[in-house]
């Protein structure tokens, strides 16, 4: 119970205008990108928008104090209803805390707080000749705590990683308030337990990630883009499963299925081979013009060697804007075709993508549902997207029925729950499956020792 009292302290600490608690400010911050309800309960009792690390740890240590659940926000672009308030309490959303703090030249690093948008940290280091490489779909938005908290991905993950393979140090606000400095500029360093790991990917369970030093990468000279058509999906994969065999690793690889092709030429009004049943779009990156030419002409070799029905190189910025346009509005295109579009996110061994499809597609036909497959196929991390009407009682059931048999192929081929979206509400039900009950425990005991009254975004994960 947040009483009167505690809101004058709170307004105190933030400023009247930062603690909002009117009942539409409180419904705005009830929901998140999810496809999760919204249920009156979801809604936080109090919106708190702090500016900097000290404000965070005074309102966490009167959260504490109080116990007072706390649900830190971002740009509420996550998949899983991370960022939605189950029970109530403090919606902490670090919107404001935008500062880039230091752009490191030397070491090659950047400081940034936890509210700045990935896109903006992308632009500053590239005016500096310096590359962030991770980019989640939603990076003209997202922002870089929740990109920690959730250990976002995107499609340079085949060659670059994903955030966890850049962040060097965090600051952490702990659940009573302390704050944790946690990492650093060394670039190797194993003095004491790896903290930066353990936060991130967290999911805001563990603390509130305020701050990140994120390393850099030189910026690639010359980028090329590439696609190609196949006749088959397995076509497709085989030439990424060859491709990464020969040391031809390119910066992206992504593959879409027939449906959705189909999707996008509708959505765009554009023509489409009637014999292509997938599609990959490929980035490459290099030194310069001849290194993009070498890569085209091996990666050609590879896909006519897997039945390549057509091969297109990017003549311009412009194709090569287009040609990724097809792939970055594929959400948009495919959610056009039907009332609800149930976007999930699996990641499996390379070569047992095709199988998975394959599941996938077998799971399709027995609910008697549309599904679209597409992913990362350079780093078996699948999206498949449920078409559907979640209105609809019946067909609700049956959403929900293919939903538990894509996680269990998942799992099946040695696979996980999730690439890149984290567990939040979503996948709450197949983690112990998952994990098994001694990775459970483990993870709850590491959770209570770090947050003993069980504030910090309770009801997610487990």
């Amino acid at each position: 119970m947040i009483t009167d009292k505690i809101k004058h302290q709170i307004r105190s600490i933030v400023g009247p205008e930062n603690a909002l608690d009117s009942d539409l400010d409180r419904f705005g911050y009830s929901y998140d990108s999810s496809y999760v309800p919204l249920r009156p309960e979801n809604r936080p009792d109090l919106v708190v928008r702090p500016l900097n690390v000290r404000e965070v740890s005074s309102v966490m240590a009167l959260a504490s104090e109080h116990e007072i659940p706390v649900t830190p926000r971002g740009a509420a672009s996550g998949r899983t209803g991370g960022s939605i308030p189950l029970r109530g309490g403090i919606s902490l959303c670090l919107d404001r805390m935008t500062r880039i703090v230091e752009l490191d030249e030397g070491n090659m690093m950047v400081t940034a707080e936890a509210g700045v948008r990935t896109i903006d940290l992308y632009n500053q280091c590239a005016a500096k000749g310096l590359f962030f490489p991770p980019d989640p779909a939603s990076w003209k938005f997202s922002t870089i705590g929740g990109n920690v908290a959730e250990n976002a991905g995107g499609m340079r993950a085949v060659k670059y990683g994903v955030t966890s393979n850049y962040v060097m140090g965090l600051e952490v606000v702990l659940a009573d308030g302390t704050i944790l400095k946690t990492g650093g500029k060394a670039l190797k360093n194993v003095t004491g337990y790896d903290l930066k790991s353990l936060f991130t990917g967290s999911e805001g369970t563990l603390g509130i990630i305020t701050q990140a030093l994120l390393r850099l990468i030189p910026m690639p000279k010359k980028r090329g883009t590439l696609q190609v058509m196949f006749a088959s999906l397995e076509d497709g994969c085989a030439t990424v499963h060859r491709m990464l065999q020969a040391a031809i690793v390119p910066a992206a690889a992504e593959i879409m299925d027939r449906f959705s092709l189909e999707a996008v030429a509708k959505y765009r009004g554009t023509p489409l081979d009637p014999t292509a049943q997938a599609c990959l779009v490929m980035e490459i990156d290099g030194d310069n013009d001849e290194a993009l030419a070498s890569q085209a002409r091996q990666i050609q070799a590879v896909a006519e060697g897997c039945g390549a029905l057509a091969f297109r190189v990017a003549q311009s910025q412009k194709e090569s804007d287009e040609l990724w346009a097809a792939r970055r509005g594929l959400s948009s295109a495919v959610a056009s075709l039907a009332p609800t579009r149930l976007g999930e996110d699996i990641s499996v061994p390379r070569d047992a993508f095709p199988e998975v499809v394959r599941r996938i597609r077998a799971i399709s036909e027995k609910y008697g549902l549309p599904i679209a497959v597409y992913g990362h196929a350079g780093d078996g991390n699948i999206h498949p997207s449920i078409l559907c009407d979640l209105s609809n009682p019946a067909e609700e059931k049956r959403v929900h029925g293919a939903v538990d048999e894509i996680f269990a192929a998942a799992l099946a081929v040695g696979g996980t729950l999730s690439g890149e979206h984290g567990i939040g509400i979503t996948k709450q039900p197949y983690i112990t499956q998952a994990l098994g009950d001694a990775g459970i425990q483990t993870l709850i005991a590491v959770k209570k020792a770090l947050d003993p009254k069980g504030i910090l975004n309770p009801g997610k994960i487990w």
